[in-house]
């Protein structure tokens, strides 16, 4: 069965290019994105593991932990990993499971067998510090992920997290949000002092409110 937004993410145990790991224990009290990859050295995942290395400051800005999977073993990683290193200009900084058993794929239904029966898609799993899935995207084994919109999006979970806001069509890091439906016009002034704007009664906005 599938997993849903909402959900508890899974727990498993699995060894990485950083070692063993118990996947809730790892991510802590942070939030966490998992990533998975169809094959150890194809062309289109060793871009995006060298993306993913060089944002990961802008991960760590966010308290979001990075940990990849793919479908080989240790040694295919270790050695694929030198590879990425060489041809990215950077070096990977975060762990990347061994899945031969593909028991963790399996876990979290990244095998789509009508597209491949042994390849992972590219799935993303973002998750929060209450270990339930907050996003899932799947993308095709032959589309490239965009990592700042990864990044885009978890600014938006953590900020609707915490503030009764929602974001529009394209919104990013101190744009306008929209105020969520269930606020009251007479609730607005104590809970968004910085004022709002009514386009509609169903469309209200307010400047991002944790700047």
């Amino acid at each position: 069965m599938s997993l849903r937004l909402g959900d508890i993410a899974p727990n498993f145990t699995a060894e990485t290019t950083e070692g063993k790991i118990d996947f809730h224990k790892f991510l802590g009290d942070g939030w966490g994105i998992l990533f998975s990859h169809p094959a150890d050295y194809t062309p289109v995942c060793t871009t995006e593991l060298g993306t993913a290395a060089k944002l990961k400051d802008e991960f760590d800005k966010r308290n979001v932990k990075m940990i990849a999977l793919s479908v080989d073993g240790l040694e295919s990683h270790k050695g694929w990993v030198n590879d990425i290193n060489e041809t990215q200009s950077t070096t990977v900084n975060y762990p990347i499971i061994a899945d031969e058993d593909h028991k963790v794929s399996e876990l979290y239904d990244m095998i789509h067998p009508n597209a491949n029966e042994s390849q992972t898609v590219r799935s993303v799993f973002i998750i929060g510090p209450d270990k339930k899935i907050k996003l899932i995207i799947t993308y095709p084994a032959s589309t490239g992920r965009n990592f700042n919109e990864l990044l885009r999006v978890i600014d938006s979970l953590q900020l609707t997290a915490n503030y009764s806001v929602a974001t529009p069509a394209n919104w990013k890091h101190g744009e306008d949000v929209v105020i969520a439906p269930a606020i009251t016009n007479e609730e607005i002034p104590s809970k968004f002092p910085k004022g709002h704007k009514e386009i509609k009664p169903y469309l209200r906005t307010t400047p991002q409110p944790n700047l």
